[in-house]
């Protein structure tokens, strides 16, 4: 009898969005990674800011309960030229964020070029070259529709990644639902940037 040496862990990334909200979600064991579902959320159909932000927080929080993942990873919202898109994306984010708090599933921000750089080595990667890694990471063809989604899994990958790191290992050592990334993080990765 084979004993279980790895233990699985489950991972939503989330792409925020106004207008589409992608997200993927990958089941982690050792170092295999394994995409468990991939989609969309289209919000582009609902009159309001407000309709979109219930229908964010209803279907992440039904992802939540299906998949039951243990950590959730997003996207930090880009700097625009556009403050009231900004303020709208910032406001999606937060609703996504607030379904997975509710559950006490801890989250980790990402920068939209830190996830591009973990996938595909360049920050600067296009969808199209992000899209093409991941298959080459999962051994699988993807949906080319669904390119939100590609980001939703590219963000849970990129988690994955640095939640193996050395800086995140020693910052979680305390308790096994610690965040990863953070601030924390950051200062024990970057002491020469801290005054």
């Amino acid at each position: 009898m084979q004993q279980a040496d790895a233990t699985e862990k489950v991972i939503i990334g989330v792409d925020p969005g106004t207008q589409v909200m992608g997200y993927g979600v990958i089941s982690v064991k050792g170092q295999q990674i394994t995409l468990v579902q991939y989609g969309v959320i289209h919000l582009s159909k609902y009159t309001t800011h407000e309709l979109k932000l219930k229908k964010i927080f209803e279907r992440i929080s039904q992802l939540i309960d299906d998949y039951l993942p243990d950590e959730m990873a997003i996207e930090d919202p880009f700097y625009g030229k556009n403050p009231q898109s900004m303020l709208k994306l910032g406001r999606a984010q937060g609703v996504a964020m607030a379904a997975a708090l509710a559950r006490d599933i801890p989250i980790v921000e990402y920068s939209p070029k830190k996830v591009k750089q973990s996938v595909t080595g360049s920050g600067a990667a296009s969808k199209e070259q992000v899209a093409y890694m991941l298959e080459k990471i999962l051994k699988m063809e993807l949906s080319k529709e669904f390119m939100d989604a590609t980001d939703g899994i590219a963000i849970a990958i990129c988690h994955h990644y640095h939640a193996n790191t050395p800086a995140s290992a020693a910052s979680s050592t305390g308790s096994k639902k610690s965040k990863k990334g953070g601030w924390g993080a950051f200062v024990s990765e970057n002491p020469k940037r801290v005054k």
